[in-house]
């Protein structure tokens, strides 16, 4: 009775081990057939790799710290043109007066305008 026993015990053992090979088996044959669909799902879905993204991660950061950059330099420029230009107003104001006062006015109807023969 004794052998018997233990020869039951060896076919259950070695049933239970089988079975866990299959089973280890069925586990690793559902996780290639789910990561080959889940690889072609992605493929379809046409999505970006992730050195992909973070490659135009990084030109979209250094494209928006040039663009600062620029702004500054447009703002300083524009500054510097605002200071400027009350200078050079009153410049072409002092000018226009000194003209004004030392040219006689021009009419057309006046003998002594320079005309084209006609």
């Amino acid at each position: 009775m004794v052998q018997t026993t233990n020869r039951f015990f060896d076919e259950v053992a070695r049933l239970m081990n089988d079975a866990a090979g299959v089973a280890q088996g069925v586990r690793r044959e559902f996780e290639t057939l789910f990561r080959n669909q889940a690889e072609r799902f992605l493929r379809d879905l046409d999505v970006v790799k992730r050195e992909e993204f973070e490659a135009v991660k990084d030109m979209a950061r250094i494209a928006r710290e040039e663009n600062e950059a620029l702004k500054a330099r447009v703002a300083a420029l524009e500054t510097t043109l605002r200071e400027a230009a009350p200078k050079e107003r009153a410049f072409e104001s002092s000018n226009t007066d000194k003209t004004a006062a030392t040219e006689p006015p021009t009419d057309p109807s006046s003998p002594n305008v320079d005309r084209p023969p006609g």
